[in-house]
């Protein structure tokens, strides 16, 4: 792949931006909501991951060929307490959906 925009949600301190950016990614997106994530993400990259995702309107986040989300897994997870949908991180999957619906990108990467 030559080179690709991508978000990067549910950011943490970057671990898919580093990678993405190795295979000639460029971040035009990135949302996290952990101040001290966002510093390290800010020291990191040098932008701004400070933005809660359930707030940004999917029109205002830039295109992209990529999205990538490490999104909360202890709702499903076996070490959590695995309340699904009923647990509000559970409900962040929905804000991937809603993204995906109005960008369609032609590559999605989540880790859960």
């Amino acid at each position: 792949m030559d080179k690709f925009k991508f978000i990067d949600l549910f950011a943490g301190v970057g671990g898919f931006h580093l990678a993405m950016e190795e295979l000639g990614g460029e971040c035009v997106f990135a949302s996290e909501i952990n101040k001290f994530s966002i510093a390290t993400y800010r020291e990191n990259f040098g932008m701004d991951a400070g933005f809660d995702i359930c707030a940004v309107p999917a029109e205002e986040i830039p295109a992209h060929d990529m999205l990538c989300g490490g999104f909360p897994c202890q709702s499903f997870s076996k070490a959590g307490k695995q309340n699904g949908f009923d647990d509000t991180r559970g409900t962040l999957f929905f804000e991937i959906k809603r993204i995906l619906a109005h960008h369609q990108p032609k590559f999605i990467l989540l880790e859960m």
